[in-house]
């Protein structure tokens, strides 16, 4: 059996076999036609019925062939392949009688009428056939336990893939290479497909990658388009993603190395995070950030958080005077705190701070201490469902800390201030959504104080890839320990980011920021987490839903179908940076604004939750129910 399979596995091999069964089948439908007119009488003999039988063997092939009936690959032949199949066959059948009788004069309508009605059946019943019985045999089966695999592009890397894959099998090498099997090749041009490339054969489009991964029994898939966009590898992951095989990338082509020195193989990598997010990565214009930052003293609140410390991280290479890193967490604040002496030592001024944003009284005293030019605040809660079961720590940390610090700053008349917000503070589902539209209002309002010489900006984006909290670190844990791997709804969707690419939105925006302005990036598509989820499981060579989990356990408390980066009254402005937009500011009543944050500081500090949520909803009157918001999201599906 296995012998069968291997020979069969041969494409060419296949065609030969086709049009050999079809020259028997056209020859016997001949004598049988025959036969039956020998019943009735009206057989025809000799060199008659043998001139009909080459003449139609040899026009039946020619337009088969023609018409690429022998470059099909037989298992996926459909109605109107066999329809095909019948109107070639008969094309061949008038030109064989055509011509017979142009050079022998001779008309046999009864031979006709039987033949070819035989032929064409019997041909395309063989067809049929073959694909239910002798194809799974042929293509289920890869010799050596070696790994069936599907490659996706049909270009260059494709042709060095499959030349370094048949030279590691002749040269027996021990590489992997040589351990791999490609059954089939997925190409978006369609005048590609059906074609043969290194004997294997281009079967269909990226849409139809999840059938032929089950038909072929795909193991590996390997995308093999180094010129692909981000969007597009996106769209192809997705596709992959309804398939149970694992998947390779060959890299990006300004790092792809096209020699025999450096094979193909060693150069392709598994998934990562970044390829994901279905948009090119941001570049920013770090001339602009480094003349921002460059001699200035520069402070970072929760600077050991991943964003805080990656802010840190990024402005100590534009030479800054001195950089402040203050955060009430002890340990991040070591991390970052070691890893800056061992990089800088004694090249970068830098002090860390142990302190709590709450305190008014501790800040102070720090901002007259350093006087900080530049303050980035990225200090607050940020975890959703905790801050539903204790909203008052929400409200204090997020709310009362943004207020303290941000009012320091125009009073020891700080150049810039900018604050990190989130897309959960758009039409808030829950307290810490909520909060965060607070702090936006706090710095719009104070903003509008023209009296003040501190410029106010707030950058305001979706959820960032590894960062502390967030919904990866968390995935990587659970496959570690074998599964299940957690998600809270099937249809649940996220916008997301990198950590380098957030904190350069935060460095852009500083750099050209006049004041009052909320920068909101362009992230693209937003990705279905359940598809983060499966694909993170591929990038461990695991197989989701075979080897790994996954499990829905339903949404929790505060929490969103979908996150947004615009409310409905905000427009939308462009900047210098394409994908980086300015929204607009809605008009806060001062008056009013100041006095609900005023209940809301005293409720909180009473520890009284009930009138702090109040006064809250009363801040922020988009903040509504996540069932609410839920409900119409996934009614209007």
């Amino acid at each position: 059996m296995k012998k069968t399979a291997s020979y069969l596995q041969n494409f060419g091999r296949r065609k030969l076999l086709l049009a050999g069964a079809d020259c028997f089948i056209i020859i016997v439908s001949a004598l049988m036609a025959n036969y039956v007119l020998l019943a009735l009488k009206s057989q025809v003999f000799g060199r008659t019925l043998l001139n009909s039988m080459i003449l139609s063997v040899l026009s039946c092939t020619a337009a088969m062939t023609f018409s690429g009936m022998y470059s099909k690959l037989w298992r996926y032949f459909r109605k109107r392949d066999y329809a095909f199949c019948a109107m070639s066959a008969l094309a061949g059948f008038v030109m064989a009688y055509a011509l017979m009788y142009i050079i022998t004069n001779e008309f046999h309508p009864k031979l006709i009428a039987l033949h070819v009605p035989i032929s064409i059946t019997a041909m395309c019943l063989f067809r049929f056939l073959f694909k239910g019985a002798f194809i799974p045999l042929s293509e289920l089966h890869s010799p050596n336990g070696q790994k069936r695999t599907m490659i996706i592009g049909a270009g260059k890397a494709c042709e060095l893939l499959l030349n370094e894959i048949e030279r590691a099998k002749l040269l027996h090498e021990n590489n992997p290479s040589a351990n791999l099997d490609p059954v089939c090749i997925i190409d978006d041009d369609p005048a590609k497909i059906g074609s043969v490339i290194g004997g294997v054969t281009v079967v269909g489009t990226t849409a139809d990658i999840q059938r032929f991964a089950d038909e072929f029994s795909v193991k590996q898939i390997i995308l093999a388009i180094p010129s692909c966009s981000d969007e597009k590898k996106t769209e192809i992951l997705n596709y992959c993603s309804s398939t149970k095989a694992a998947v390779k990338i060959i890299p990006f082509l300004g790092e792809l190395i096209f020699s025999e020195d450096k094979p193909i193989m060693g150069q392709m990598r598994d998934i990562r995070i970044e390829d994901l997010l279905g948009r090119e990565p941001i570049t920013f214009d770090n001339k602009d950030i480094k003349s921002f930052i460059s001699g200035k003293v520069c402070m970072v609140t929760g600077g050991g958080g991943s964003i805080g410390s990656e802010l840190v991280r990024q402005i100590a290479k534009f030479g800054p005077k001195q950089v402040i890193i203050v955060d009430i967490y002890e340990n991040n604040a070591y991390e970052i705190q070691q890893e800056l002496g061992m990089e800088y030592g004694k090249n970068l001024d830098f002090v860390t701070l142990i302190a709590s944003v709450r305190d008014y009284h501790r800040m102070n005293s720090i901002f007259e201490k350093y006087k900080p030019q530049i303050v980035f605040h990225a200090a607050a809660h940020k975890h959703v469902p905790l801050m539903e079961v204790s909203p008052m720590e929400a409200i204090k940390n997020n709310v009362i800390g943004t207020f303290n610090t941000a009012t320091l700053a125009e009073y020891h008349n700080v150049e810039k201030f900018v604050m990190i917000s989130t897309d959960k503070a758009v039409n808030p589902t829950n307290v810490m959504g909520a909060s965060k539209r607070c702090c936006e209002m706090v710095i719009q309002y104070l903003s509008q104080q023209h009296s003040s010489s501190t410029e106010f900006v707030t950058t305001r984006f979706g959820n960032v890839l590894g960062s502390n909290g967030s919904v990866i670190p968390l995935f990587k844990k659970q496959i570690e320990k074998g599964g299940p791997v957690t998600v809270t709804h099937p249809d649940i969707i996220r916008y997301f980011m990198t950590i380098p690419e957030a904190v350069n939105l935060v460095l852009e925006a500083a750099a050209i920021a006049h004041g009052g302005e909320i920068f909101v990036l362009d992230m693209g598509k937003p990705v279905k987490i359940v598809t983060l989820a499966e694909n993170l499981i591929r990038m461990y060579g695991k197989v989701p839903g075979e080897d790994i989990e996954i499990k829905f356990t339903g949404l929790r408390p505060g929490e969103k179908i979908r996150e947004e980066l615009l409310m409905l009254e905000e427009g939308l402005k462009s900047t210098q940076n394409k994908l980086i937009f300015i929204g607009n500011q809605i008009e806060i009543d001062e008056e009013r604004f100041i006095k609900d944050l005023e209940d809301l500081k005293l409720a909180a500090l009473k520890d009284d939750e009930a009138t702090a949520v109040a006064a809250l909803h009363s801040i922020v009157p988009t903040f509504t129910t996540p069932e609410e918001f839920n409900s119409k999201e996934l009614g209007n599906k």
